[in-house]
């Protein structure tokens, strides 16, 4: 079981970033959360299976939506959260 913390630049907020982070990670049976920062970034904690996560940041570096673009990714390994039990979108 593994975490990252991860802030993401670029065009991600009101373009359904959040939304399509949720899907990916419920489609990887992946953990954690996802929510908007006030300086226009998205910044989120994934946790599960090293090959999952690993699936989940190679995913969201491709990037593909004509809406979305990401400049930037910035990933920090953390302790896995016990008890965790799905993904959501912070407000």
């Amino acid at each position: 079981m593994t975490r990252y913390y991860i802030i993401v630049d670029g065009r991600v907020q009101g373009v359904g970033f959040r939304y399509r982070m949720g899907m990916l990670a419920a489609d990887l049976n992946l953990t954690g959360w996802v929510r908007n920062l006030s300086n226009g970034m998205v910044d989120m904690e994934i946790q599960g299976a090293e090959g999952d996560v690993a699936a989940f940041l190679s995913e969201l570096r491709r990037g593909r939506d004509r809406f979305i673009r990401i400049d930037d990714v910035s990933v920090k390994r953390k302790a896995p959260v016990d008890g965790e039990d799905r993904f959501r979108v912070r407000y």
